[in-house]
């Protein structure tokens, strides 16, 4: 039996495990879906799922997705202890009373212990592009917002040079899973980047974009090198991103027919205070802006050129949009590029600054900095097409890649291969 752990205090997590389920149950496999709550779990609604633990408030998600990897303070690990130690032996419980064999999650990282304590393999997908052997070919790029405040003030090429060194060497947010792993008895986790990846990872981009060929991810072990559970193994499955089961409403499509260029803004799971100043921004600009809204309560801001919405399907939205400006989380960035659309990137931590890299290496997209009029570099990317050019490129390669299907296919073979 297989079980997918949404985390739905994140839209993107959610929508993959969805993506997920479907290709799952395409191929006839038994499936249960469990989470801890959030806000993004009423997107689950068309699924049987159990709420494991006493379910996140808005508030509690919140907090825990400011206090996430890259967002929050390198010393904590998001849940506190009892948090930690509850979870994992809820889970573990659950994974017992179900004959569960492979956890599917999306950021439930406490399941890096609860696996551990019920015996069952555990697959991840919530590192993206973000693993070893791209830390090994030094692709990482310097972070907007390093995580150690000495590197603030560093040249780019040091800082580069030691995000690259130091991902395997760091245990940053790691010392409260490793001290509840140590009174549980069960494997710790040995690095920041060790928190990130299960006994398979689920790698979902294609290597033209990830600069990693598949064969490069398959045969990469953690043999001989430091930082990494022994069992932890790598898989290349191509796009996955969010098909959400949501209408586009009228006002939306009607909107969007309007002449002249259009922006969609959608920075989910990201503090209210930092989509206020991007639409603050941009309302600058002669173009509508869609914004989607997902959890904050933005209306005030709207205006006849400004239109706030909550959760979208962008799938449908970013194809009929000029530009797209999101935090470059994978799921967005995959489903501009998906859509032919250029993308403008403002990443809040390193796994989301690597997602820009890649595509700005390639002409479809480019970053914002703290420094950056949000303004003035959305004007330059309207009147540049080249690269939406090459936006377009990438959609007709990711057009011939099923991610879901491949990804379902991986963990088909896991549980194959456990029972």
């Amino acid at each position: 039996m297989i079980c997918l752990l949404p985390h739905c205090a994140y839209l993107s997590e959610t929508s993959r495990m969805l993506e997920l389920h479907r290709a799952l149950i395409e191929l006839g496999l038994p499936v249960r879906v469990a989470t801890h709550g959030g806000p993004h779990e009423r997107l689950l609604a068309g699924l049987q799922y159990d709420v494991l633990g006493p379910g996140l408030s808005p508030a509690r998600a919140a907090r825990f997705v400011g206090s996430a990897v890259g967002l929050g303070d390198p010393r904590q690990s998001m849940y506190d202890d009892d948090e930690i130690r509850s979870y994992a032996q809820t889970e573990a419980e659950y994974f017992r009373a179900h004959g569960i064999t492979v956890a599917v999650t999306g950021f439930t990282i406490t399941t890096l212990l609860s696996s551990r304590l019920a015996g069952v393999r555990l697959i991840t997908e919530h590192a993206g592009s973000f693993v070893p052997p791209v830390f090994e070919k030094r692709l990482l790029p310097a972070p907007t917002h390093p995580v150690d405040p000495r590197l603030k003030r560093a040249p780019q090429w040091l800082s580069r040079f030691l995000i690259n060194r130091t991902v395997n060497r760091t245990t940053s947010y790691c010392g409260g899973f490793n001290r509840v792993a140590e009174s549980l008895g069960v494997e710790g986790v040995p690095s920041l980047s060790a928190l990130l990846l299960g006994d398979l990872s689920l790698v979902p981009e294609i290597p033209e974009v990830l600069g990693v060929s598949a064969a490069e991810l398959a045969a990469w072990t953690p043999e001989g090198r430091v930082g990494y559970r022994p069992s932890s193994r790598l898989t290349g499955v191509g796009p996955l991103f969010a098909h959400l089961d949501l209408p586009l409403p009228d006002r939306v499509q009607k909107f969007l027919d309007r002449p002249g260029p259009t922006i969609y803004l959608a920075m989910t799971s990201t503090a209210p205070a930092q989509v206020h100043a991007a639409i603050t921004s941009l309302a600058t600009l002669d173009v509508r802006l869609l914004v989607a809204g997902t959890i904050h309560d933005l209306g005030d801001l709207a205006i006849d050129r400004i239109m706030i919405e909550g959760t979208l399907p962008s799938h449908l939205v970013m194809p009929q949009v000029d530009l797209a400006i999101t935090t470059a989380g994978q799921g967005s960035t995959q489903t501009a590029m998906a859509s032919g659309t250029p993308l403008l990137g403002i990443p809040l931590h390193p796994e989301q600054d690597l997602n820009i890299a890649l595509l700005e290496r390639l002409g479809a997209a480019r970053h914002a900095t703290p420094a950056t009029n949000l303004a003035t570099l959305a004007a330059e990317m309207l009147d540049t097409p080249t690269h939406r050019d090459a936006a377009v490129q990438i959609q007709k390669l990711y057009a011939a890649v099923d991610g879901p299907a491949q990804a379902a296919q991986a963990i088909a073979s896991a549980a194959t291969s456990r029972a």
